[in-house]
């Protein structure tokens, strides 16, 4: 009989768009964000330690590419507003998160018609 450490995770259902999630896939044994919508729940205080008590969806704002060209999911808490990040996985969405990675560019924070006049 094999014991389940505090880190080892059961499948889930997302809290966005309630598809069934193997916690397991690609060998993460903790994965939090779905890998269809990229939403996650606020779970950890330390990676993998389940102890935090909001528990509020957790929406994808972005991605970052870490040092060593990793990309990681960008969260936002709906309840407490804190940021995470959680490495992609290989079997996260590739339209999802191209979607994620190219949103700023489709809502720039700047006027595009303004490019050629601005003064650098």
């Amino acid at each position: 009989m094999s014991h389940k450490s505090r880190h080892d995770t059961a499948d889930f259902t997302c809290i966005h768009c309630r598809r069934a999630v193997n916690a397991a896939s690609y060998g993460t044994r903790h994965r939090n964000h779905c890998p269809f919508c990229l939403w996650s729940r606020h779970l950890d205080d330390e990676p993998g330690d389940r102890r935090n008590p909001c528990r509020s969806p957790m929406e994808p704002i972005g991605v970052e590419v870490r040092r060593d060209g990793e990309w990681a999911i960008i969260h936002r808490c709906a309840g407490c507003d804190t940021l995470r990040t959680n490495r992609i996985a290989g079997d996260d969405h590739e339209l999802s998160l191209l979607n994620l990675a190219l949103r700023p560019l489709a809502r720039p924070a700047f006027p595009l018609d303004m490019l050629g006049h601005l003064a650098p």
